[in-house]
């Protein structure tokens, strides 16, 4: 993954950028608590300091070996500089600041520099410079021991620092790639799912209603109006097979085309004008106008539409009231008739008509369904649907 394994390199720089100018600052700072006598040798480090600072922040931002370079060739000069002069007389602070600059600061580079035998070479030479200077260099103050161990012990621990970061960050890519991978998988399954149940409520609602009205010939039904509903689901089934994606319009329609917000008003007539032709008899009351988004639009209407398919297919009477109203947050539909009603908890779980078409449909907009029903009692059916 090279966007994954560029991300890991910049987070190398950026560390060390920052350790390394932590350690600068310490070294500058030990130097500054017992400035000498004689400024000359904070006026000549000072250059060396403000070069290696340059370097560390460039090196943050573009990994530059020729500034790792600089920087290693600058803290080497600065420890013989420090060094030499606590070899003249000076204090331990400038000892101790040409340790800290040794052990530290200049060791940080270790972290964005493993990955290149190139890197790695500029490295070992400039550890194998900073170890000598040290040891020749020592101090009263600071035996060549002392040095020596500072040395190896503050480049040792970030080495181990930087094997242990790009091990973890290398198995931290690798999880999160699985856990991309898992999730594009889960994605892909429930967009299967999802248009699964579709084309299952999009047959259920067309073909399946058509083919059932021919298996019991059309009774209730005009030749016209059966042949109507024949040719819409013919049309449906070739934009199926040309690979069409058909957006639901009503019950027992889809169009391919995109719809925006529409006016229920108008789309409820053709709701109202199909149950006409089919023979069921609709007794509406209530807000006829109102604006809905698409989506909610659309499941709000096929519900409606599919309560009034199984009032005429099952109630065993030939009308039904559709009373829809509405208050700021809330479009509702009140579906009932005084039929042959059912026993709720008898409903088979596996029938598309209650389940999918009107269930679930209304829940995946956001809106809920209440049924009310028993033996001989009639039915009804509540839909809910959020306006915004």
């Amino acid at each position: 993954m090279p966007l994954s394994a560029s991300g890991q390199r910049r987070f190398l720089a950026r560390t060390t950028r920052m350790v390394g100018l932590s350690f600068l600052s310490a070294s500058f700072a030990t130097l500054l608590l017992d400035i000498p006598s004689d400024l000359d040798l904070l006026v000549a480090a000072l250059p060396l300091y403000g070069l290696m600072a340059a370097g560390f922040v460039i090196i943050g931002r573009t990994r530059s070996l020729a500034w790792t370079a600089t920087v290693l060739v600058a803290g080497v000069a600065t420890i013989l500089l420090l060094d030499l002069d606590a070899l003249g007389g000076g204090t331990a602070s400038t000892a101790a600041a040409a340790i800290v600059l040794g052990s530290g600061a200049l060791p940080a580079l270790i972290i964005c520099n493993l990955d290149a035998p190139a890197r790695i070479i500029t490295l070992s030479t400039g550890a194998t410079l900073v170890l000598v200077a040290t040891i020749m260099t020592s101090s009263a103050t600071v035996s060549p021991l002392e040095g020596l161990l500072s040395v190896v012990i503050g480049w040792s621990i970030l080495t181990g620092v930087t094997v242990w970061l790009s091990v973890s960050i290398s198995r931290a890519l690798a999880r999160i790639a699985r856990l991309g991978r898992a999730h594009l998988a889960e994605r892909h399954a429930t967009q299967t799912e999802a248009q699964r149940r579709q084309g299952a409520r999009l047959l259920h609602d067309t073909v399946l209603a058509t083919l059932t009205l021919l298996a019991h010939s059309g009774v209730g039904v005009s030749p016209d109006a059966l042949r109507a509903q024949a040719a819409e689901d013919a049309r449906l089934l070739r934009q199926l097979r040309l690979g069409g994606t058909p957006m639901p319009r009503s019950s027992g329609a889809y169009t391919l085309e995109a719809t925006e917000t529409s006016d229920l008003g108008h789309t409820l007539e053709s709701v109202k004008q199909r149950f006409d032709r089919m023979g069921l008899t609709v007794s509406w009351h209530g807000a006829g106008r109102l604006l809905l988004p698409s989506d909610v639009l659309d499941a709000f209407l096929l519900s409606l539409a599919e309560c009034l398919e199984n009032v005429r297919r099952h109630s065993g009477v030939s009308n039904a009231e559709v009373t829809i109203t509405q208050d700021d947050t809330t479009v509702r539909a009140m579906v009932t008739d005084t039929g042959v009603g059912f026993d709720l908890e008898q409903v088979d779980a596996a029938k598309l008509g209650l389940a999918e078409s009107v269930v679930a449909r209304i829940r995946e907009v956001g809106g809920r369904t209440r049924l009310f029903s028993a033996p001989g009692s009639g039915t009804t059916v509540v839909l809910e649907v959020p306006k915004l």
